[in-house]
């Protein structure tokens, strides 16, 4: 390859990814590989013995079933990944799956922790077969954790890193949220980032890394403002009544006399000033409803 055509080479090209996790956090993880680049070969188990990924069914509408499809989210998050079936639990599937790796940089698994041991392919095995490999483990609660075993969904570990209690109202209700802060950021982000820096690693140390990935914890490293709030005060942020979730005018949600609701982000006091300017048109927004009789 000439230097011109490495330099427009995505940055992950001639990385192969050797995913065999499922539903959301791992396989939007890979996907994210994937646009950068890598080759990511997907494994799922015979579907016969309930093996394959349940994003296949997941709000998988008739239409689909009767064209042979998979739902749109499994098409969504596997486009472009190779698709291969291997039964670890068989003797011919984890050699299956060590053909696979014999020319991977990168594996990826979702299993409770303990699983990949007990088929013959935990990490100190792998890495002592595939010095160069990173191995990426993505779980609820971490490796060994006191509640490693422990099921889960990303409601649970919101809830656990705190985070749950913040998203409610300002009388204290709480929310359900619509985004999984759990599974995207504590999951498929970090094992993104932790996947990047173990090949950085490799390039320059030679040696493979394992990532140990708890979206729980993920979450609660992540949850910066309120550890500030709770090492000055001693207690986590009032619901609905901090600065960034509805305690101040500067930054929160206001409905509109059309219906519609206008997000205002004014922290610094130039841009909250423009903000209440009677020129301003945010202003104009809100005046209607104003002379409605509030």
């Amino acid at each position: 390859m000439s230097d011109t055509a490495a330099a427009d080479a995505p940055p992950l090209a001639g990385i192969r990814v050797v995913d065999l996790t499922r539903l959301l956090p791992g396989p939007l993880a890979t996907h994210h590989l994937h646009a950068l680049g890598a080759d990511v070969i997907k494994v799922e188990g015979p579907a016969e013995q309930g093996q394959d990924d349940g994003a296949r069914h997941l709000g998988r509408t008739e239409a689909e079933r009767l064209r042979g499809e998979p739902a749109l989210m499994f098409r969504h998050l596997n486009a472009g990944k190779t698709l291969h079936q291997l039964d670890l639990r068989s003797a011919e599937g984890v050699a299956g799956l060590h053909t696979l790796l014999q020319g991977a940089d990168v594996l990826v698994e979702g299993f409770r922790p303990g699983v990949m041991g007990r088929l013959g392919l935990g990490w100190e095995t792998l890495h002592a077969r595939y010095p160069r490999l990173v191995m990426c483990a993505i779980s609820g609660y971490g490796q060994h954790s006191p509640w490693a075993q422990r099921a889960g969904h990303d409601i649970n570990y919101v809830a656990m890193a705190g985070v749950l209690e913040q998203l409610a109202t300002h009388r204290g209700e709480l929310i359900t949220p619509n985004f999984q802060i759990g599974d995207l950021m504590g999951g498929t982000q970090a094992a993104v980032n932790g996947i990047l820096a173990g090949l950085l690693g490799v390039q320059r140390h030679g040696r493979g890394r394992f990532v140990d990935v708890s979206m729980t914890h993920e979450v609660l490293r992540h949850h910066v403002l309120a550890e500030i709030a709770v090492a000055r005060t001693g207690r986590a942020p009032p619901q609905a009544r901090d600065l960034l979730s509805g305690g101040a005018p500067c930054y929160g949600v206001y409905a509109t006399a059309d219906g519609r609701h206008l997000a205002v982000g004014a922290l610094e006091l130039q841009f909250w000033q423009r903000q209440c300017s009677p020129a301003h048109s945010g202003r104009a927004a809100l005046e209607p409803r104003a002379r409605g009789g509030r």
